[in-house]
């Protein structure tokens, strides 16, 4: 085929589909910080390492259990979700009504904690993972291995289904109104706290699945969320803090971007996301899809 402005059009097309999988992870993690910032307004820190959980998560499932990859797929994200609902009831749910000083510290202080204790446990080079969708198709113009077209068709879909619980459903109504108005949802007879922690256990839930999902791609390590965690944070500012639409678009959107700028000006591509998230803050602090306080 012909070259794309100077770049051969296969290999566009497969950078832009690696790009589209970096989307589709920006996107789930920038969907979960959405999700608890949205309705809990705490500043999650933590999400990064619960990322790393799922991905140690799965293979400790398989490794160690034997649980098949599809049972995992379930499985960990549950786990995970478990942990967190812990750790909120036990420390999160302190800092609440604090300065958003103290839940950064708090959380970025648990980040800390879990990937110190995986790197004490498995050590820091990483663990290999075997591709539990082995093969491809050839398109013609490129060959697409099936577990990345199935990364990019799980996070569309986890992410359409988020949008629809939250925007669509009487649950959703009720956590919204929960954040804004939570003496009136009491008089409902619904249980607030229940519902917050329900809320970030569903938020870091997504974490852990994307962490599932990300753990064929590379070796499994106890950094692989720390790398991410400042980037998706762009992303959740640039779409718009609390914007469900937003976290999703700016997430696949960015993943796109990021991976042209590696084509056409590879040493642009570690700070375009970067550049943007600046130009936003500095024109529409809101967000892209953020709304006025």
């Amino acid at each position: 085929m012909d070259d794309v402005f100077g770049i051969p059009f296969p290999a566009l097309a497969g950078q832009l589909t690696l790009g589209l999988i970096n989307g589709a992870f920006y996107a789930m993690l920038s969907l979960g910080l959405t999700v608890i910032f949205g309705m809990l307004r705490l500043i999650n820190f933590t999400h990064g390492a619960q990322f790393t959980l799922g991905a140690f998560g799965v293979w400790m499932a398989m490794q160690y259990l034997k649980v098949p990859y599809w049972g995992a797929l379930v499985l960990v994200p549950l786990v995970v979700a478990a942990l967190g609902i812990v750790a909120e009831r036990t420390l999160l749910r302190r800092v609440y009504q604090m300065d958003e000083l103290f839940q950064l510290l708090l959380t970025f202080g648990m980040a800390l904690i879990i990937e110190g204790l995986l790197s004490v446990v498995y050590g820091s080079s990483g663990l290999p993972y075997d591709n539990p969708i082995p093969g491809g198709i050839d398109l013609g113009f490129m060959f697409l291995p099936y577990y990345r077209a199935w990364i990019i068709v799980a996070s569309l879909t986890a992410c359409l289904a988020t949008w629809l619980l939250i925007e669509r459903t009487t649950l959703g109504a009720y956590l919204r109104a929960a954040t804004e108005r939570p003496e009136l949802v009491r008089t409902f007879g619904i249980n607030v706290p229940r519902m917050i922690t329900l809320t970030y256990g569903f938020g870091v839930a997504l974490a852990a699945l994307a962490g599932v999902l990300a753990a064929p791609m590379d070796q499994v390590k106890p950094a692989m969320g720390s790398g991410l965690i400042i980037t998706v944070f762009a992303v959740v500012v640039i779409g718009g803090m609390g914007s469900i639409l937003g976290s999703v678009v700016i997430g696949f959107a960015l993943g796109l971007l990021e991976a042209l700028t590696k084509v056409y000006y590879p040493p642009a591509s570690s700070m375009v996301i970067f550049i943007i998230m600046t130009a936003v803050i500095l024109f529409k602090p809101t967000g892209l899809f953020g709304r006025p306080a």
